[in-house]
C-alpha cells in the first residue's frame, strides 16, 4: 500500500487501528514513534544491482494506556514528514515490535490496517540454479518414482 492510500483511507476512519494478519491487534495505546524513507541499495545473486525506498511507520506499543492516537493526528505526522523530509508516494512498510522487530508489508481489509508478513524472495531466480517447482516435479516423477531404478 502506497502512502497517498494510507492518507486516502485515514479521511474515512474514526479510530486507527492495526492487527496482525494472524488477527492479533497492535494494542490500541499504541505510538506512531518514526515516519521516514529507507533506501536500499543491494546487489542480487545475479549480480543485479538494486534501489529499493520505501515508507517506514515505526509503531511503539508503550504503557501510556491511556493513549489513542487519531486519523488526522497521523495525518498530520504525515504531513510533516512529508514537508521536512520530502517523503514521496512510496510503499509503506510498518515496524512493529514482537520478539524482536518485525518489519511488515501494509494493506486495508476496510475497517483495520493489517501488517502483512513480509517473505524473502529470489530475484535472480534465472541466475540462483534452484530449479522451477515444476523441473521438481518432473524429476521426481521421472527420475524417483516407486519403479524407477534410480533411487
Amino acid at each position: 500500500m502506497k502512502l497517498s492510500e494510507v492518507k486516502s483511507i485515514l479521511h474515512s476512519l474514526e479510530n486507527v487501528e492495526f492487527q496482525l494478519e494472524n488477527g492479533t491487534f497492535v494494542p490500541e495505546h499504541f505510538h506512531v514513534t518514526e515516519i521516514g524513507t529507507i533506501t536500499k541499495t543491494f546487489i542480487d545473486c545475479g549480480g543485479t544491482i538494486r534501489n529499493e525506498k520505501v515508507v517506514n511507520f515505526q509503531l511503539w506499543d508503550a504503557n501510556d494506556y491511556e493513549h489513542r492516537l487519531k486519523p488526522m493526528k497521523l495525518m498530520k505526522i504525515i504531513e510533516l514528514s512529508e514537508e521536512k523530509l520530502g517523503i514521496e508516494d512510496n510503499i509503506v512498510e510498518v515496524e512493529f515490535q514482537g520478539e524482536t522487530i518485525g518489519k511488515y508489508d501494509l494493506s486495508f481489509n476496510g475497517k483495520n490496517f493489517v501488517l502483512n508478513n513480509k517473505k524473502t524472495a529470489c530475484l535472480a531466480n534465472d541466475a540462483c540454479g534452484i530449479p522451477t517447482k515444476e523441473a521438481n516435479q518432473e524429476v521426481e516423477t521421472s527420475c524417483c518414482s516407486p519403479n524407477s531404478s534410480c533411487c
